[in-house]
């Protein structure tokens, strides 16, 4: 029986070392890691290899629900991969052991619970940035030109100045350019 572990972090500036720590900690054998949004787990190639990798009898750890999978059917079909393969799930934050009837039941109800708050967590955030919005805020970066040379430059292309030319007087890329130019 062997102690295969996963751990992802959702964008490059995140750490995955807590995760490790704890991880080895918890005598994992193997850790697979990788560090990208969990939207799709089509697309986490580590965790793939991680559940093609697991035989039955195997235990797979990680720290928290939300490592695994974002959605509540993601979650689902995961479980049910492992149990098809016969292995079990330890998820070492929530102390949950999908080997046992309440493990199972845990496991469920928490992946449903965390998907909501994920809903919700979003919904606050849309509403943040559109009262944010009414209030005036500018979201984005700021503009590298002032009126006056966003002037020039549309003048100087009506004038029929090449694009490129435009690039190297002004110090931008081809599309900053364009964005200049549509009114």
């Amino acid at each position: 029986m062997a102690r295969i572990a996963y751990a992802r972090v959702s964008s490059y500036g995140q750490s995955l070392e807590v995760q490790l720590d704890k991880l080895t900690a918890a005598g994992a054998d193997r850790i697979f890691s990788e560090k990208l949004s969990g939207r799709s787990a089509d697309s986490r190639a580590e965790l793939q290899l991680c559940l093609d990798y697991v035989r039955d009898g195997d235990v797979l750890l990680i720290t928290k629900l939300d490592r695994l999978a974002r959605s509540t059917r993601d979650l689902l079909n995961i479980a049910n991969k492992l149990e098809q393969k016969k292995v079990a799930l330890v998820v070492l934050d929530q102390q949950i052991d999908t080997s046992t009837a309440t493990g199972k039941l845990l496991f469920t109800m928490l992946g449903a619970i965390a998907e909501f708050e994920n809903d919700i967590r979003k919904d606050r955030q849309t509403q943040g940035v559109e009262i944010a919005k009414k209030n005036g805020v500018v979201f984005g970066r700021k503009n590298a030109l002032s009126e006056v040379q966003i002037a020039a430059l549309r003048s100087k292309r009506s004038e029929g100045v090449l694009i490129k030319d435009l690039m190297t007087n002004f110090n931008l890329s081809k599309a900053s350019i364009y964005r200049y130019l549509t009114p």
